[in-house]
Parts: structure tokens; C-alpha cells; sequence
């Protein structure tokens, strides 16, 4: 037990690698999500077939293979990427096509009566879509959003297999090291435990945020 500090020391260095990921890749997971979604609710045929085929392509594969692929087989094309560009694009973009999804469902959720009302008002479609609609499906969206980001965040173990020190590499450097498994790997469940739990509080602040005073999110989430 006394060896608890010297572990916990090592596995702390790869937690930096895997929250590094998470961020980077929770942006590419946002704007994939929105282009996604928004471009399958597109008037235009072409723009509807480009979201749908990146959304079914990428939630119908493997996230190890994308990331194989993607780190391996683009420089056969003369792309090259680091372990955490190519970790970073495979993870965003993969969650990202299940995010497009949510982004879908969260704007058709909100009643077609609040669109009529914004132009009883007299507002613009933009005016419309963007101070309206999207406030009321982005607070739709954030409970899903939450369980995505959290998904995302145990994606990025993968990242490992790419010769990024993340989290789980130190974790099987310890193993073999020292031949500790049980304390190891409960070490690091515990460590992924809280960063999910630091993602939840995260989430439901933001969900604070975007809820409108005194409706039912804002209540939710306090």
C-alpha cells in the first residue's frame, strides 16, 4: 500500500494526455454534432445525402479502426498527423456523428408554435433560429450531451494504441512494471470515475445557464 503515492504519481502524469483529448475532441464533437445535425435537416438533397453518409459511416465502424485508419492510412495519401491530431479527429469525429443525432432531435423537439410566435414578433429567421430555437434545443440537449461528452472521455483510452501516454498506457506501463493489476486498474477506474463526475457538474452548470428563468431545466438542475 505504501507504493499508493509513487502509482498514483505515474498515473497523473497520463491524466493531463486524456483530458487534453477530451477538450480538443469535445470541439470537434460540437461542430461535427452541428454541421451533422443541422445539415440532415437541410431543404437541399445533396446536404441532407453528405450528413447522412458522415453519420452512418462513422456510427456504423469501429472508433479503433477510424483511428487506425486515419493515423495510418493517411499518410499512404500524404497526410500526416501526430498521435493526438489523429486520436483527437478519429474521437471527435466519431461521437461527433452520434451527436448529430441529438442535435437533430433537440431542434425538431421544439414546438413549430414557437416559430410562429417569434415572427408575430416580427423577428427574422435567423433572429428566429438562433435567439428562440436554438436556446431551447441546446437546453433539450444537454443531458444527452453530458452522457455523449462522458462516452468521449472513455473513448480516449483508445488513444493509447497510438503511442499516446494517456491515462490507460501509464496504467498498463504500471501493470507490466510491477505486476500490481488489481490495485492498478483500480486506481485508474477511480480516476476515470472522477473525471466523468467533474464532466456531470460541468454539464449541469452549463445547463444553468442556457435555462430559461424558471422553467423546468433550471429547476432540474439545481
Amino acid at each position: 500500500m505504501e507504493q499508493i503515492p509513487e502509482y498514483l504519481r505515474i498515473l497523473w502524469s497520463g491524466v493531463g494526455v486524456t483530458i487534453s483529448v477530451t477538450l480538443y475532441a469535445s470541439v470537434v464533437t460540437i461542430i461535427a454534432a452541428t454541421l451533422g445535425g443541422l445539415g440532415r435537416l437541410s431543404p437541399h438533397f445533396w446536404v441532407r445525402s453528405i450528413a447522412g453518409t458522415y453519420i452512418e459511416v462513422f456510427r456504423g465502424t469501429s472508433a479503433l479502426v477510424q483511428m487506425f485508419w486515419i493515423f495510418f492510412a493517411l499518410p499512404l495519401a500524404g497526410i500526416e498527423l501526430t498521435p493526438m491530431q489523429a486520436g483527437v479527429l478519429a474521437l471527435g469525429l466519431n461521437v461527433g456523428a452520434y451527436g448529430a443525432e441529438i442535435v437533430r432531435a433537440g431542434i425538431l423537439s421544439v414546438p413549430i408554435g414557437q416559430f410562429e410566435a417569434g415572427k408575430a414578433l416580427n423577428l427574422s429567421k435567423r433572429d428566429i433560429y438562433c435567439f428562440v430555437i436554438a436556446r431551447q434545443a441546446i437546453q433539450i440537449m444537454m443531458p444527452p450531451f453530458n452522457n455523449l461528452f462522458i462516452t468521449l472521455m472513455k473513448g480516449t483510452s483508445l488513444v493509447s494504441l497510438i503511442t499516446l501516454a494517456d491515462l490507460t498506457f501509464r496504467s498498463a506501463y504500471l501493470r507490466a512494471d510491477t505486476g500490481q493489476s488489481t490495485l492498478i486498474l483500480t486506481l485508474t477506474l477511480f480516476i476515470y470515475l472522477g473525471i466523468s463526475i467533474v464532466i456531470t457538474i460541468i454539464m449541469r452548470y452549463l445547463g444553468r445557464l442556457v435555462a430559461y428563468p424558471g422553467s423546468h431545466g433550471g429547476a432540474a438542475a439545481k
